[in-house]
């Protein structure tokens, strides 16, 4: 065997060897994503089973606040369409809708002495704000995940074996900032 075949060889080797390095990495970083996407799509599902309770709850007392408990029920619906199509985008702004309605909710119930004292009350608004910070936690992991997916597969050489194998960007999940936007004096005007 000739000197030049040998190098010709160990050349390949090393490419293909670092080719399939590449796509390891980038096959790790996707179901990084995946498993991240499945924490949040848990906190989210258990406080969708929690709200209905809350606005159990909150009916007994806030007789007069039907349309805030109707917005809360239709953005818990909202949430659960969006995260069962994985429509990252979508699920973005009915995140921000159900968190708007919840932050009034919970506002109102400021005016509802009794609803405040009710032990199931404040045990569902506390579950409900853990389970908020949950997913916050979580959609924070998410999105490092994706944007470090994302750049992976932008950079030279990975950019290369992304394109070859069709590995794709993930969509960042953003809310809004709903608590910032809650006009406490208008909700009581």
């Amino acid at each position: 065997m000739s000197l030049s075949l040998i190098i010709t060889l160990a050349v390949v080797v090393v490419i293909a060897l670092y080719v399939i390095m590449i796509y390891n990495n980038l096959v790790r970083l996707k179901h990084t994503v995946g498993k991240a996407w499945s924490n949040i799509d848990v906190a989210l599902k258990q406080r969708h089973d929690e709200l209905p309770k809350l606005v159990a709850v909150c009916k007994e007392y806030m007789q007069y606040e039907q349309e805030t408990l109707e917005r809360v029920v239709r953005a818990r619906s909202d949430v659960f369409s969006a995260r069962g199509s994985g429509d990252v985008g979508r699920l973005g702004k009915a995140e921000t809708a159900l968190r708007a309605g919840l932050d009034k909710l919970f506002a109102l119930a400021e005016n509802y002495p009794d609803l405040k004292a009710n032990q199931s009350f404040q045990q569902l608004s506390q579950r409900i704000s853990h389970l908020e910070d949950t997913i916050a936690d979580r959609r924070e992991l998410y999105n490092e995940s994706a944007n470090l997916n994302n750049i992976r597969i932008e950079q030279v050489p990975d950019v290369i074996v992304a394109r070859l194998f069709a590995f794709k960007p993930f969509e960042l999940l953003e809310f809004e900032d709903a608590r910032a936007d809650v006009d406490i004096a208008g909700l009581f005007a």
